[in-house]
């Protein structure tokens, strides 16, 4: 949606930006997913009158679930965390779907008059902080051409992943298949697999979701794994849902249903660390029921790594394993030789038969939107930087970034954020500073800004900033200990303030 003027909060006036200089806005937020609406949310809460400009390259909101669109796309994290905490998730559903998640987010937008602040089909290129100034340019493409945009603050919620291709491996023999090949993230709307033969390649939570899915209509669906992961099946309505629902009003239930998952899944995880032997036990015995054979369960659901080294895929009522025992589906494990005109050839020499091959391999990590990161006329190597509370980075003014938890639903860390956001605007505001920057971090040990060994990650540990060994230099993978601090806790733990300058309404550098 262009919009020519400027966008100001609802009830103030709509004037035109002066024609020598750009639009100007106290914040500006990139991206229009969760993260995105959960700020602008908070903002509009927290902050009244505060000027916001919400800029997604999409022509929708929605981000990853408008972009994907493969059969059965679902939430992996249970719904009642990853609902907005202000607007609780209606129904009893453990999981959701992806076209109820972006329908959900268009709705909190739409009803919190969230929308008018977005602008669509518009695509930051460059950010460039200038201190004579005290105010981020925003470098935009949009649907009339270049932009430029100025902020006192800058918030990015853009998530981590490369929106405009995943990953994708060069598989020998691919120009030899003869069937159709393609990737989840573009997933073909023509594409029918009714009376097909289809392989989906991969392990992860994409693929045991496409597998029970496809395996609806197609002839077979074979999913090829080179190693296997870490399954846990759960019921598909959630028990806290229907045991809350029965006992306290409607608000109250939602409430305590999100307590009791959010405790549940720390628990879970703290467990799964402690006694990673124990808990990988309880995972197979959950698979038991429809996978009896120890031998089956050993070859393609016992994976060589603890569980959590690597995210745990969630399977709702057991849907990929009831698809294997009723014949619909299977799992093969082995390393790909070749494509070959009908199919794939493992290295052992076996060979899986397919019209339709999907490339499930993971996705590409893009961190800050791709945009080029500009401070006083010097570039930011992101990857070279401590990233403070794991949303700000050293030596950056005025710049806030969301990254979710790899352990619980991305929506927890990313209100944290918000509101985190909101404490550190109302704190500058009273004591009159205008850049809040964080030092630059004490020596002393790194380690990756995400806690995961899966292959996605470990492709781009050296495109992402990095963690210190200690508060506010490192975060919590446990909003149950990370929430006090962010919410409660001292804002100016560690920032650089400075009061407003000498020389308002300078021009940007």
């Amino acid at each position: 949606m262009a919009v020519a003027t400027e966008l100001c909060w609802a009830g103030m006036t709509h004037s035109a930006p002066h024609p020598k200089r750009p639009e100007h806005y106290d914040v500006i937020v990139v991206g229009a997913g969760i993260s995105g609406i959960d700020t602008a949310w908070r903002l509009q809460e927290r902050r009244p009158g505060t000027r916001y400009l919400v800029l997604e390259a999409r022509e929708r909101m929605g981000g990853t679930w408008d972009l994907f669109r493969y059969p059965g796309i679902r939430s992996d994290s249970d719904i009642a965390t990853f609902a907005f905490p202000f607007r609780p998730w209606p129904g009893e559903h453990a999981l959701a779907s992806g076209e109820q998640i972006k329908a959900y987010v268009e709705d909190t937008a739409t009803q919190a008059g969230i929308t008018e602040h977005i602008r669509f089909g518009t695509r930051v290129r460059a950010v460039r902080w200038c201190s004579r100034s005290q105010v981020w340019t925003v470098d935009a493409d949009g649907p009339a051409g270049a932009r430029t945009m100025t902020c006192a603050f800058l918030h990015l919620a853009a998530g981590y992943y490369d929106y405009s291709a995943g990953y994708q491996p060069d598989f020998p023999g691919r120009d030899d298949f003869a069937g159709r090949f393609v990737h989840p993230q573009h997933w073909p709307p023509d594409l029918d697999v009714d009376g097909l033969d289809v392989v989906v390649i991969g392990s992860g939570a994409t693929a045991m979701t496409l597998v029970p899915a496809l395996g609806r209509t197609a002839a077979k669906v074979t999913m090829v794994q080179r190693s296997p992961s870490w399954v846990a099946s759960m019921p598909g309505r959630d028990p806290w849902a229907r045991r809350f629902g029965r006992w306290l009003p409607a608000a109250a239930a939602s409430r305590a249903t999100r307590v009791a998952n959010i405790v549940m899944s720390q628990a879970t995880y703290t467990l799964a660390r402690r006694r990673p032997e124990r808990f990988g036990r309880t995972l197979r015995s959950t698979l038991r029921r429809d996978l009896p054979d120890e031998d089956y369960l050993d070859e393609h659901f016992t994976p060589d790594y603890p569980p959590w080294d690597q995210r745990v895929c969630r399977i709702p009522d057991g849907d990929l394993t009831r698809a294997i025992t009723e014949g619909r589906a299977t799992v093969v494990t082995g390393a790909i030789d070749t494509l070959t005109a009908d199919g794939i050839r493992l290295r052992d020499g076996a060979t899986v038969r397919a019209d339709v091959v999907v490339s499930a391999t993971g996705l590409s990590l893009l961190l800050l939107g791709g945009c080029s990161l500009v401070v006083d006329g010097e570039e930011v190597d992101v990857s070279s930087r401590v990233a403070y509370r794991g949303l700000m980075l050293e030596r950056v003014p005025n710049l806030t970034f969301t990254v979710g938890y790899t352990n619980a639903s991305w929506t927890l860390r990313a209100d944290l954020v918000a509101r985190y956001l909101c404490r550190l605007l109302a704190m500058m505001d009273r004591r009159g500073y205008a850049v809040a920057t964080p030092a630059a971090a004490p020596a002393g040990p790194r380690r990756p800004l995400i806690d995961l060994k899966s292959g996605y990650v470990m492709r781009a540990l050296d495109q992402l900033p990095q963690l210190g060994a200690r508060r506010p230099w490192t975060f919590a993978q446990n909003y149950l200990l990370e929430a006090p601090e962010l919410l409660y806790g001292r804002v100016t733990r560690d920032l650089s303030l400075t009061p407003r300058s000498a020389h308002p309404g300078a021009e940007p550098c």
